[in-house]
């Protein structure tokens, strides 16, 4: 991990602004959703992207049954049950 030399306090109510300057270079804008991982003691903040639940793909989604699924996938699937 590389330290930035920026520090920030947590508000009273747990939250912490990230500063403009690492939201600028990693395109993080207002709304966007983050992840929250907990790495021993590192708490990782991630900006979120869906994926494919097969193969972590995060282009050509297709929700099914509230699942997303990338097309690759799903041409796989397709074959596979015709192949039943």
């Amino acid at each position: 991990m590389k330290s930035t030399g920026i520090v920030r306090r947590v508000d009273d109510l747990g939250r912490v602004v990230l500063p403009i300057e690492l939201r600028n270079k990693l395109g993080i804008t207002e709304k966007d959703p983050m992840e929250i991982f907990v790495e021993g003691s590192s708490i990782i903040l991630k900006k979120y992207e869906p994926f494919c639940i097969f193969c972590e793909e995060t282009k050509n989604l297709t929700s099914f049954n509230d699942k997303l699924v990338c097309k690759k996938c799903i041409k796989k699937l397709s074959e596979k049950e015709s192949e039943n």
